[in-house]
């Protein structure tokens, strides 16, 4: 089964809602066909298509709101989730922040499905697995990697007459390579909506020239370094303030993003005047689906611009309280502006500093400043005078994307990353590299 067409998500929308007793009721469908190779010791180990429908009914009596889900589409099966969604709802407690269900909205429709994507076959996959396998092989290198693609569909519908439906593609594609003996190890990664825009070839030999140039690295004193930070390090350390941007827990008190004394720090300048963050549905490079799970709208947003805290999330209770206009997240992507300088130019002008290609095992430290602690992994270099000295072994870093965001000097053009540790689809993150200073390495790890 493919996935659904806008038709044929809003005929079981409505087959779905037609038996339906309760005062309110949405209905979400998500389906996709998927697919995926997994490779290591330079051979495919795994490979697999699937294809998943869900369907999810949320029933409200009052404020007893609950929900219920299936994968089967047959009147009976449906009759059951709905029965028991609207039972479960009449015995959970009242929900006071519950808003009803949405009329019918306007959307925004971006175009994201690609027939390259959608049209992958394992055949096609092993292709791009041999494009970074053979080289490998040929300099007796260890290459591994993890492809994933998706093609599906979402939609929303509710008892009150709102239909939202979004289709698109996605796409993923990493790969390690490390050195026999165990001391070199490189890593290339990239997401796109089109797979034909992933260029195997490139990621491998990228990953290749890491792994090579990193062995046998050296120890460096822990401290306050200048950084080159590779467009996937700078995703992460980004990701994690865009996590944050949550309305009530600023105005609770709760968030970096709280004003002393109350309230939040909307309109305030808090990062380097050359940081603007924003979100579109319709810019290519994202087209995130243009509504929420709920059915809000999710258009436009800068929510940060020129350094200033443009905006913040408010849930549709959460804004009714705060007299605010309903604004979702949406799909969880952002494109970050950048600036005209090469990753090359960035090492040229630093007299000392550290080159850093991505960051892992990252974890939580401080959520009230936003700081984290992680690792380096899979290309860490000294760069002295201008050029890259020796590899380095793997440093801790204790550090907050704020002072990060505070300490740029040199920004390069934005690109398109895998934003995900493991080379999952993850979130859709456009992002420049970034060289700052005074970035807080805390101690020296020998994991490779």
């Amino acid at each position: 089964m493919a996935y659904l067409s806008r038709e044929e998500a809003q005929r079981l929308a409505q087959r779905v809602l037609s038996f339906s007793r309760a005062e309110q009721a949405r209905v979400n469908i998500d389906s996709a066909d998927a697919g995926n190779v997994r490779f290591a010791q330079n051979q495919i180990s795994t490979s697999g298509d699937t294809t998943n429908l869900t369907i999810s009914v949320t029933s409200a009596f009052g404020k007893r709101v609950a929900s219920a889900t299936t994968n089967r589409t047959d009147d009976e099966s449906l009759r059951r989730v709905v029965d028991a969604s609207e039972r479960l709802a009449r015995l959970v407690p009242e929900d006071p922040e519950y808003m009803g269900e949405l009329e019918a909205q306007q959307y925004l429709q971006p175009s994201a499905v690609f027939p390259a994507t959608a049209a992958l076959t394992p055949e096609l996959r092993a292709r791009f697995v041999v494009a970074v396998t053979e080289p490998a092989i040929r300099q007796n290198l260890i290459a591994t990697g993890f492809g994933v693609h998706t093609t599906g569909s979402t939609a929303v519908a509710t008892s009150r007459g709102l239909f939202g439906y979004h289709a698109e593609s996605r796409a993923n594609f990493t790969t390690t390579v490390r050195t026999p003996d165990g001391t070199g190890s490189g890593w290339a990664g990239v997401g796109a909506h089109d797979w034909s825009q992933i260029d195997a070839a490139a990621l491998g030999a990228r990953a290749t020239e890491k792994a090579l140039a990193s062995r046998n690295p050296r120890a460096v004193e822990p401290g306050r370094w200048t950084v080159i930070l590779e467009p996937s390090a700078v995703s992460s350390m980004v990701g994690l303030m865009m996590q944050q941007l949550g309305a009530r827990p600023a105005d609770e008190g709760r968030s970096f993003f709280s004003k002393a004394g109350g309230g939040n720090k909307i309109g305030e300048k808090f990062l380097d005047e050359r940081v603007t963050i924003t979100a579109d549905p319709m810019q290519p490079s994202l087209a995130v689906s243009p509504f929420s799970n709920e059915g809000l709208p999710v258009g436009a947003r800068a929510w940060i611009e020129r350094g200033v805290l443009k905006d913040l999330a408010y849930d549709r209770f959460w804004a009714l309280r705060s007299n605010r206009e309903a604004s979702a997240r949406g799909g969880a992507g952002f494109t970050m502006a950048g600036g005209t300088a090469t990753i090359d130019e960035m090492i040229r002008s630093t007299e000392r500093g550290l080159l850093v290609t991505r960051l892992w095992y990252i974890r939580s430290v401080d959520p009230r400043t936003i700081l984290f602690t992680g690792l380096t992994r899979d290309g860490t270099f000294l760069v002295e005078n201008g050029r890259i000295a020796h590899p380095v072994k793997n440093l801790r870093w204790n550090e907050s994307p704020i002072f990060m965001l505070n300490n740029i000097e040199m920004m390069g053009a934005p690109v398109r990353v895998s934003a995900s540790e493991g080379g999952d689809l993850g979130p859709t993150v456009v992002v420049p590299p970034i060289k700052a200073r005074d970035f807080s390495f805390t101690s020296i790890s020998d994991a490779v």
